[in-house]
């Protein structure tokens, strides 16, 4: 085999559904406030899916997108690697909709399921076909509509969630730009704080799991947010320390945005001050794999991030899933 070839994005786009929901809506149907959500989330509003949108569409809006900015044709994409945990279905694979919406003919594609970390594990292994030289063009989506699964009798976790989708696409990059590492691992002991327990092979859907709301989040918010803020930490020091460098070398850290305290709580244990964090909870909530893409399309429309910065992504998801990957950024 040849010599390893980098990898890295050379474009992001996303999208969001049209309607906004704010804290005062939400006053409305749940037993909240305003205050609340804002004290304990930093979440302001968030975008809804419509009834009948789905996680395909806001993946096929978000590369869509990212084509037009990189006046790219669809033909162009050989794979597709889609993070979601919103399927439109169990099968076929979400990814395989959204490649027939985009006309992308010459593509292959799979759907992977990593949770709130599903985007990091994404690109990850995307990076490895451009990596091994099979492919030039890798077109990774995050996309989730979070609303479709959200149980609005359980106040503490129906406020985090929003919809929404990010793309990249990934290409060849020169030595020492592109990706230079990931640091990702999971800990099942954990699945039963975050999980969503009906409509698979264990608890198949019946009158039975529908009446006793098996099918939306499950959530223990104490013990997650304990290990969000552990272990985003430690990730972040071992992908850090094993590069050479430290946080102060760091240009921009895009974290999944889950909760404003977890993502506080990673930045005081890093020693990372604010203008190198991005944080775009207040208006979007937490759209699972849809985060770090719609953060990085955020702070390359900001100009928070040029060529050569060192960029760090970084999120805790169900399963417990761990993710982190550090790179030089390519344009």
């Amino acid at each position: 085999m040849g010599k390893r070839i980098a990898a890295k994005i050379t474009g992001v786009a996303g999208y969001v559904p049209p309607r906004v929901v704010t804290n005062s809506d939400l006053e409305k149907i749940v037993d909240t406030s305003d205050e609340w959500i804002r004290t304990r989330t930093g979440i302001r509003e968030r975008h809804y899916a419509e009834p009948g949108v789905a996680s395909s569409h806001l993946g096929t809006e978000a590369a869509k997108k990212l084509l037009v900015a990189k006046g790219i044709g669809a033909d162009e994409i050989e794979l597709i690697v889609l993070a979601t945990v919103t399927p439109d279905m169990l099968f076929p694979a979400t990814a395989c909709l959204i490649q027939d919406r985009l006309g992308a003919k010459n593509a292959w594609g799979f759907d992977l399921s990593a949770a709130c970390s599903g985007f990091a594990y994404a690109l990850t292994v995307g990076a490895q076909f451009v990596g091994s030289g099979t492919h030039k063009k890798v077109l990774v989506i995050g996309s989730d509509v979070m609303t479709s699964i959200l149980d609005y009798t359980d106040r503490a976790t129906c406020v985090l969630f929003g919809d929404g989708a990010g793309a990249v696409l990934l290409e060849p990059a020169a030595e020492g730009e592109g990706i230079l590492d990931f640091s990702h691992d999971i800990d099942g002991s954990g699945g039963e704080n975050l999980y969503m327990p009906g409509g698979g092979s264990l608890h198949p859907t019946s009158a039975e799991t529908v009446a006793k709301r098996m099918h939306f989040v499950h959530q223990e918010g104490a013990q997650v947010f304990k290990y969000a803020v552990r272990r985003m930490s430690e990730h972040a020091v071992n992908i850090l320390e094993r590069n050479g460098l430290s946080s102060k070398d760091l240009a921009l850290v895009v974290p999944h945005q889950a909760n404003l305290r977890i993502i506080k709580g990673m930045q005081e244990r890093l020693g990372i001050e604010d203008s190198k964090v991005m944080i775009n909870i207040d208006h979007f909530g937490n759209t699972t794999a849809g985060t770090i893409p719609l953060g990085l399309m955020e702070a390359v429309e900001q100009k928070r991030v040029k060529k050569g910065d060192l960029v760090l992504l970084i999120a805790v998801g169900a399963g417990y899933t761990t993710g982190a990957v550090l790179m030089r950024w390519g344009y």
